[in-house]
């Protein structure tokens, strides 16, 4: 029996509340999980989880069984660390959790660049439309938030992106160009659900210090948390969406899609890669880590609005 192996499917078993999720987890087969961790068992001579038909449970050997596996992995992943730290060419496997738009519209097309500099090193990305908080089980989690993150870990902003209002010409030629932020009551509005939005959104204009606060529409036209469903929608011409300048940068650089209100500002979302707090960093760690502040920046401020069609600092013709 790997022995060190059972003891990381024991902990990940009890991280996930199941075997199956474990399993997926850990990309492999649910009878796998079973076998190690019954054969960790037999070895010990102690049943460590309680398992019943719809749920388990850590026995009470098996909880300070697992204080002790815990300490235990941690001190061999720094082993592993402190070697390769020193070798000359960072490897291994890196586990990233990114929000989906973000790994689909920017994160994606940089990643031959990262591995013609690292060609060791192989990458998980986990993405997931909702990303509030640190992962651990992930070696680095990127987070869009408008607020900077709390807790006990490494936390680095790297770039802003600005939630811009914008519609496909054909939608604005039908349905007029609003000039106020009042006037999008007028308009078929794609947002994400009204849980995930304040109840009103505060508009600041560049030039004359003008603010405006809108009502969040109580009903869009269209609904979702996914922001790639919401960008289709608006290149397919159904209405006014919101969406993050790293998403829709490249439609309004070709003109798929228009800036609405130009001038006008409502919110941006600070982006940031955290990292568990270690005193030992994986290279291959701080190797993602390096690449991801020279190819995004290194500051708070939005790469994605550097043309005049993205920052709004221009109306379209």
């Amino acid at each position: 029996m790997d022995q060190l192996r059972a003891m990381r499917v024991f902990a990940r078993v009890i991280d996930e509340g199941s075997f199956a999720g474990a399993a997926r987890a850990l990309d492999l087969a649910p009878a796998v999980v079973t076998r190690l961790v019954a054969e960790l068992e037999d070895h010990l001579g102690a049943r460590l989880i309680q398992r019943t038909t719809r749920s388990l449970a850590l026995t009470g050997v098996g909880e300070r069984y697992l204080e002790r596996v815990r300490a235990i992995l941690a001190d061999v992943d720094e082993a592993e660390s402190l070697v390769q730290a020193a070798s000359e060419e960072p490897h291994g496997h890196l586990r990233v959790m990114v929000p989906s738009a973000f790994a689909s519209h920017q994160l994606a097309r940089h990643l031959p660049a990262f591995h013609a500099e690292h060609p060791r090193i192989t990458l998980s990305l986990t993405s997931t439309v909702d990303l509030a908080g640190i992962d651990e089980q992930h070696d680095i989690t990127i987070l869009a938030l408008r607020d900077p993150p709390e807790g006990d870990f490494v936390a680095r902003q790297f770039a802003r992106s600005e939630v811009i209002l914008c519609a496909s010409p054909a939608y604005l030629a039908r349905a007029g160009r609003p000039t106020d932020p009042l006037e999008l009551e007028q308009h078929q509005m794609l947002l994400p659900p009204t849980s995930m939005l304040q109840r009103d959104v505060s508009f600041h204009h560049d030039g004359d210090q003008r603010s405006v606060r809108v009502p969040t529409p109580r009903r869009p036209l269209l609904a979702t948390a996914h922001t790639d469903t919401l960008y289709a929608a608006a290149l397919a011409g159904l209405g006014i969406a919101g969406l993050t300048s790293l998403v829709v940068e490249e439609a309004l650089r070709r003109g798929a899609l228009e800036r609405v209100l130009p001038g006008w500002h409502a919110l941006s979302l600070g982006l940031w890669m955290t990292m568990p707090s270690r005193k030992h960093v994986p290279a291959r760690t701080r190797a993602f880590w390096n690449f991801m502040l020279r190819t995004f920046g290194d500051a708070d401020r939005d790469p994605w609005q550097t043309h005049p069609l993205c920052s709004g600092a221009q109306a379209p013709a």
